[in-house]
């Protein structure tokens, strides 16, 4: 069965999305390689699903958060190489050898405890090594590499096969930050040139950098919300992306109000006019923010209504004044229905946030339903094959 509220995602479109992003790098030089971002549960879609519609669009790296997203996506079938962006001090390393994973090393905390384990398996891993060039969160500092490197390299058991940073402001077309960051990843490669790290691949370019400057390109993008079909707030109509992820639910109470009366907790608001409202089965716990009260829209028969009142645990109430609405009509929070469309950035601008959010916050039991999903692959475990860093089947990247 199936709630009234259910997210539906688009396979197609994450195909779709992918293939527009490659095809516009590869207008630079040196036709960068695509890293497709499925972190965080695929930013709400569903990593597994979304995933392995990427590998079936040519994906040959796939990057996550940590090393259980990593080990999920494996047991789902998933063979293309998976970048795993996190720390690794705290987690249990044994994933990244039996599963396959390319780790991020980002400190030389990390470094020593990735070789001593490899080391006791008597193999060699391939890594990512992140420099921090002014985000100030995981990486090794650009001004400071002379101090810790040297360690990275001293012994067996690590290959380094990419360099990558991170920018902080991207999606702030004025911010000074950006520029300076990429003079800073610029130094940084030389200064590890110097000790003979000659990466095969240089990334740094999130969806809003690999629009905003091409000299961010190097060797690979990494794309996440683009993947989704939504571009940075500021770099709208930039790329044709299909939207993936609607959010719909049903109408399950129509009643009426008189003047001066409320609705919901708080009695924040009274009704100024005789109003009708209908009550939607969609709430804080599966992951509508509360702000939207007041503020946000849904659609129903092709119309844009008010959410009035507040936000529930379970539901919401919207104004269908002068609307023939009746139970069972269907509500759109995300989508587009008749022609008429609300997205995560028009949310995430109404309440002041990042559209990252409006999608990642999706609650664990909206039901995720899917269109052209593949069919299901029986995942196996993999060993790690030496420095290669992948495992048996995958696409082979740095």
């Amino acid at each position: 069965m199936v709630r009234s509220t259910f997210a539906h995602i688009d396979l197609g479109a994450v195909r779709a999305n992918y293939r527009t992003v490659s095809s516009y790098v590869e207008r630079g030089s040196g036709r960068p390689d695509v890293i497709a971002v499925v972190k965080a549960n695929g930013y709400g879609h569903g990593a597994v699903p979304v995933a392995r519609a990427l590998e079936s669009a040519g994906a040959g790296m796939l990057a996550c958060a940590d090393i259980e997203e990593g080990v999920e996506l494996r047991r789902g079938g998933v063979k293309a190489s998976i970048l795993v962006f996190g720390a690794l001090s705290v987690s249990e390393l044994d994933g990244v050898f039996n599963y396959g994973l390319t780790p991020t090393v980002s400190s030389p905390f990390a470094a020593r405890a990735l070789r001593d384990a490899a080391t006791r398996r008597g193999t060699c891993v391939a890594c990512h090594l992140k420099i921090d060039t002014g985000m100030n969160r995981l990486g090794f500092r650009y001004d400071n590499l002379s101090q810790t490197v040297p360690e990275v390299l001293d012994g067996s058991g690590l290959e380094i096969g990419a360099v990558y940073t991170h920018f902080a402001t991207a999606d702030d077309p004025v911010h000074s930050l950006f520029d300076v960051q990429r003079i800073r990843f610029d130094e940084a490669l030389s200064c590890l040139a110097g000790f003979g790290v000659r990466p095969k691949l240089k990334h740094a370019a999130n969806s809003a950098a690999l629009l905003r400057e091409r000299d961010t390109w190097y060797g690979a993008v990494r794309p996440g919300l683009l993947i989704y079909g939504i571009a940075p707030p500021g770099y709208s109509g930039l790329l044709p992306l299909m939207p993936v992820m609607s959010l719909r639910s049903r109408v399950v109470a129509v009643k009426g109000m008189r003047v001066g009366e409320t609705t919901g907790y708080g009695a924040r608001s009274a009704a100024s006019r005789p109003t009708t409202v209908a009550v939607v089965p969609a709430g804080y716990a599966d992951g509508l923010d509360v702000r939207i009260a007041g503020r946000g829209s849904a659609i129903v028969r092709g119309h844009r209504v008010r959410v009035v009142g507040s936000v529930c645990m379970d539901s919401i109430t919207i104004d269908v004044t002068g609307l023939d609405v009746t139970p069972g009509d269907e509500v759109v929070l995300v989508g587009t229905q008749d022609g008429t469309s609300i997205d995560a950035n028009e949310m995430a601008e109404m309440i002041g946030t990042v559209p990252h959010e409006i999608l990642c916050r999706i609650g664990s039991r909206i039901i995720r339903t899917y269109d052209s999903e593949d069919e299901r692959v029986v995942p196996t475990v993999h060993q790690n094959e030496g420095c290669a860093g992948v495992p048996a089947g995958a696409r082979r990247t740095p």
